[in-house]
């Protein structure tokens, strides 16, 4: 297997009031006591939401072993169509509203890769029904949701992943293990961030369907093949709106910026590294310095994180307008620890001392063929499936991950520096 075999991105889904009787009782018995499949039986999986990283989970899904997708779901006809398409099974079952697919007695688990604004609502209901899951972070738009889903997902034996993929990289496995041996000596600094700059034509987040496709669809074919409100759900109820379909990320009733797109994956990725849990306190600023074009997040943010009792500092620097570089770097005194790239992209690292610090016995960098390769992302959160093991990116890590992008949406929001109250498990 490629020691870097790495997933993609994300898209969306629904919900409304029309359910038959065997969805709601699917939604309100007590979560399933699972146990391990028999070593043999392929795992039904139902995708629901296939629009852009959706799109991807499906086609890394068909790919893990002893698995088959069932069932696929999503609000609009042709993202549908893509699901039945790449599932390759002739058998498989399309569905509008995800209640439907959690009812299928052929699905045992669930990808969910909706707008954020309904992974909340899913989680429990996939909790509930006794489907193991896999997420697209961000894990949720709020704390409040993040603590209700935690609770469900801990209370139940549902084996949970969250689409955190850079955790699947076998260098970052060995930079693990290294800096469990304080090699660097004290970290003081780590440094992190995500640039992408486009042409003026083509701003980010503002595609149709994936990353490259610019071309607009017509919005009255769009709208006649769409269940807006199905699609809503929980958001505030307005008219069809097409930039709020397609270009959902720039809008804070679908999601949260910069703070649980980009930033989640950046930090979550330290978390893996370091194992810190959550900062102490965050102070973040961000800015639309180009992209004033109706949407509602910044294009550019920069947050500062510390962590009081290790003396350590965090930062994450992102904007939309440049295609500046920040590798993830964890600095010590005694030595840097240098990846070659963004968090889900990183292959190798190496290992620079500090001028005082020329020891021999140093390691220079990643040693390949040292540290056994690691599955991707799906195949680790499919391989927990059948032993009932933990995915490397379970519950725990989830709520940190929330609590830790919130905090900076948060602290942008009202211009001031934020804490986070352990025992209350608020942001302060």
């Amino acid at each position: 297997m490629n020691e870097n075999s790495t997933l993609n991105r994300r898209q969306f889904l629904c919900t409304t009031g029309q359910v038959a009787t065997t969805l709601a009782a699917a939604s309100t018995f007590a979560p399933a006591v699972l146990s391990a499949p028999a070593p043999g039986k392929t795992i039904g999986v139902g995708c629901i939401g296939l629009g852009t990283r959706g799109g991807d989970l499906i086609e890394a899904v068909v790919h893990a072993p002893g698995v088959k997708v069932v069932a696929v779901c999503d609000a609009y006809g042709p993202h549908r169509q893509k699901g039945v398409q790449r599932s390759l099974n002739p058998e498989v079952k399309a569905y509008v509203d995800y209640r439907e697919l959690l009812a299928d007695p052929r699905v045992d688990a669930v990808v969910i890769a909706t707008p954020d604004h309904w992974h909340c609502r899913m989680v429990l209901d996939a909790v509930k029904a006794g489907k193991d899951i896999y997420c697209e972070k961000g894990f949720s738009r709020t704390l409040a949701e993040a603590r209700q889903m935690r609770d469900a997902l801990k209370k139940s034996q549902v084996v949970f992943q969250l689409g955190h993929q850079a955790r699947q990289a076998t260098c970052a496995l060995q930079a693990r293990a290294l800096l469990a041996q304080d090699i660097l000596g004290p970290i003081t600094l780590v440094r992190t961030g995500r640039f992408k700059s486009l042409e003026p034509a083509h701003p980010n987040w503002r595609w149709y369907g994936y990353y490259d496709q610019w071309e607009r669809p017509d919005p009255a074919q769009v709208f006649k093949e769409l269940d807006w409100d199905l699609w809503l759900g929980s958001a505030p109820r307005i008219p069809w709106n097409e930039r709020h379909f397609w270009h959902w990320r720039c809008y804070y009733a679908y999601g949260t910026g910069y703070a649980g797109d980009l930033l989640s994956h950046e930090m979550d990725f330290v978390q893996y590294l370091l194992g810190h849990g959550i900062p102490d306190n965050c102070y973040c600023a961000g800015l639309n310095a180009l992209l004033r074009d109706d949407r509602e997040v910044p294009d550019t943010w920069a947050a500062t994180y510390q962590f009081e009792k290790l003396g350590r500092t965090v930062t994450f620097t992102g904007s939309m307008n440049t295609t500046a570089s920040q590798p993830v770097e964890i600095c010590g005194r005694d030595a840097t620890l240098r990846f070659d790239s963004i968090a889900h992209d990183v292959t190798t690292f190496e290992i620079v001392p500090a001028e005082h610090n020329q020891k021999n016995s140093l390691p220079k960098g990643y040693e390949r063929g040292k540290t056994p390769n690691q599955p991707n992302h799906m195949v680790d959160w499919v391989n927990c499936i059948r032993s009932r093991g933990k995915p490397k990116c379970s519950t725990d890590e989830a709520f940190i991950e929330t609590a830790t992008f919130l905090m900076s949406l948060v602290s942008q929001q009202e211009r001031r520096l934020v804490r986070w109250d352990a025992a209350r498990e608020e942001i302060v």
